[in-house]
């Protein structure tokens, strides 16, 4: 999809140097794939412990293979 955006000249140049990427646009789909990653991950952290019913025999998983 082509789009016009406003981004600030040296933080995109920082964020295509850190992240030794060739182009702007690899640079900035990198940087929303972390994003995304990111929040998926922390929503995961928020779960955390919220599953009090959910029993896992390590043992039993383990002979099994």
């Amino acid at each position: 999809m082509k789009t016009t955006l406003d981004l600030p000249v040296n933080l995109l140049e920082e964020a295509m140097r850190v992240g030794k990427c060739g182009t702007k646009t690899a640079t900035i789909i990198r940087a929303l794939e972390q994003m995304v990653r990111s929040v998926k991950l922390s929503r995961l952290r928020a779960m955390r412990g919220t599953m009090p019913d959910f029993s896992l025999d390590l043992d039993a998983l383990r002979a099994r293979t």
